[in-house]
C-alpha cells in the first residue's frame, strides 16, 4: 500500500494535484473567503460596524499569522502530510463551532483559531506542491498552479452553498440563520479532508527531503517580500468586502451568487493560464505584473455599478489572485534549493499574512466614513499597485547567494 501510494505522485500528478487543492479550498475557499459572502447578514443581524465586520477577516489573518510562524517547526517535527490534515481537521472543527455562537469576541476567537489552522494547510499544502513540482519539472508551473487554484473550487462551493443555506433557515424562520451557513462549511472541511488525505502522502518518499542548508536569507528577497505584503493588504479587502459594496448597488442576491461562482471558477483556471509565465521568469516579473492587474480589477466596481463591469472584475479578479501566491512559490522553487523551500515559502506566507492583517481593518475604518466602501476598495487597489512597483525590483538569484 505505501509503495503505491509513493508511486501514485509519479504516475498521476495531476491527481494528486487536484487532492492537494482541497487544502487551499478549506484553507482560503471555506475557511476565508466564504465570510465575505456571511459578513452582510451578520452585520445586520448582529448590528456590526464595518470596522467590527473587517475585524473578523483581520483575526483570522492574525492567527493566519501567528500559524505561518510555526508550522516550519510543526512540519520538522511531525512531516508536512501531517500539518495538513491535522490543521484541515482543526479548520473544520473551529468552522463548526462558529456555528453556535453570537458574542462577537468568541466569534473573533474562533476565526484566530480558524486562522492558525489554515496556515497549517496552506504553508504545508504549498511545500508538498513545490515538491510535487520538482518531480514533473516540465509541469511545476502547472502542478503549482492546480494547488493554488483549488481556492476557488471553495470559493465557487461557497457561493452555490451559504445563500441556499440561508435562504433555507429563513424560510423556516431560524434565528441567526448564518449560524447554519457556518455548521454547513465545517463539515465539507472535513468531508474534504476524507478526500485528501491519502494521496498527500504519496509526495514524502517520492522526492529527495534531504537534509542540508535550510536558511532563507530575507535580504536577497527583499522587494519580492515587500510586494507580496502589500498583496496582502491589498487583495483581502476586496475579498472581504465586495460582496457587501454590490448589495449595496442594488445587486440581486441570484446575480451576486452568479458573479461569485464564476471569480471562483477564474481562479480554479488560473492555474492553467500564468503556468508558462510562472516557469519563464524567475525573479518578481510574474508578482509584479499581477498584483498590477488585480488593482485593476479592484477598481472596476468602484468606479461603475454596471454589471458587466462588475462581473469583469470577479472574472479578472478570480484568474489572478491566487496566482500572485502561486508566483511566490515559484520564485522560491527557482531560487533556492529544495532544503529550504520550506523556509522560503513560510517566510513569504508570514508577510502576506501579516498584510492580510493590515488591510481589512484599514479598509473597514475607511468604508465607515466619507465615501463608504467605494473609498475603502480604492486604497485596496493602491497597495496592489505599490506592491507591483516593489515586486518589479525583485531580481532572479544564485542558490549559492540564497542559501548560505
Amino acid at each position: 500500500m505505501t509503495s503505491r501510494l509513493e508511486g501514485l505522485a509519479l504516475r498521476r500528478p495531476i491527481l494528486v494535484a487536484l487532492a492537494l487543492s482541497l487544502g487551499a479550498a478549506i484553507s482560503l475557499g471555506l475557511s476565508r473567503f466564504s465570510y465575505a459572502l456571511l459578513l452582510p447578514p451578520m452585520r445586520s443581524d448582529l448590528g456590526w460596524s464595518y470596522l467590527l465586520a473587517g475585524a473578523m477577516n483581520t483575526a483570522n489573518a492574525a492567527g493566519y499569522f501567528a500559524g505561518a510562524l510555526v508550522t516550519p517547526a510543526l512540519m520538522r517535527r511531525f512531516s508536512a502530510q501531517t500539518a495538513l490534515v491535522g490543521g484541515s481537521i482543526l479548520t473544520g472543527i473551529f468552522m463548526l463551532l462558529s456555528g453556535f455562537v453570537i458574542d462577537a469576541d468568541m466569534l473573533l476567537s474562533q476565526r484566530v483559531l480558524a486562522g492558525i489552522a489554515s496556515a497549517f494547510i496552506f504553508i504545508s499544502g504549498g511545500v508538498l506542491a513545490a515538491r510535487l513540482g520538482a518531480l514533473h519539472p516540465q509541469r511545476a508551473g502547472l502542478l503549482i498552479g492546480l494547488y493554488y487554484g483549488g481556492t476557488g473550487f471553495g470559493i465557487a462551493l461557497s457561493a452555490l452553498l451559504v445563500p441556499a443555506t440561508l435562504e433555507r433557515a429563513g424560510a423556516h424562520g431560524i434565528a441567526h440563520g448564518w449560524q447554519w451557513a457556518w455548521l454547513a462549511l465545517g463539515g465539507i472541511c472535513l468531508l474534504a479532508t476524507l478526500a485528501m488525505a491519502l494521496p498527500a502522502r504519496s509526495i514524502d518518499g517520492a522526492t529527495a527531503g534531504g537534509g542540508g542548508q535550510r536558511h532563507f536569507r530575507v535580504r536577497a528577497f527583499g522587494f519580492g517580500l515587500a510586494g507580496y505584503f502589500m498583496f496582502g493588504v491589498g487583495y483581502i479587502g476586496y475579498m472581504t468586502f465586495i460582496i457587501a459594496l454590490l448589495k449595496e448597488q442594488g445587486m440581486q442576491q441570484s446575480v451576486i451568487t452568479l458573479f461569485y461562482t464564476a471569480l471562483g471558477l477564474a481562479c480554479v483556471a488560473s492555474s492553467r493560464i500564468w503556468a508558462a509565465m510562472l516557469d519563464r521568469f524567475k525573479g518578481g516579473q510574474s508578482l509584479a505584473i499581477l498584483n498590477a492587474l488585480l488593482a485593476f480589477a479592484t477598481l472596476l466596481p468602484v468606479l461603475t455599478a454596471a454589471p458587466v463591469a462588475v462581473f469583469a472584475s470577479g472574472l479578472l479578479f478570480g484568474a489572478v489572485f491566487l496566482s500572485v501566491v502561486a508566483s511566490t512559490t515559484a520564485l522560491v522553487r527557482h531560487n533556492l534549493p529544495p532544503q529550504a523551500w520550506s523556509a522560503g515559502i513560510s517566510m513569504f506566507t508570514t508577510v502576506f499574512a501579516f498584510g492580510q492583517i493590515v488591510g481589512p481593518t484599514i479598509v473597514g475604518w475607511i468604508s465607515d466614513g466619507a465615501g463608504g466602501l467605494e473609498r475603502g476598495l480604492v486604497f485596496s487597489a493602491l497597495a496592489l499597485l505599490v506592491g507591483a512597483m516593489l515586486a518589479t525590483q525583485q531580481r532572479a538569484l544564485t542558490q549559492q547567494h540564497t542559501a548560505a
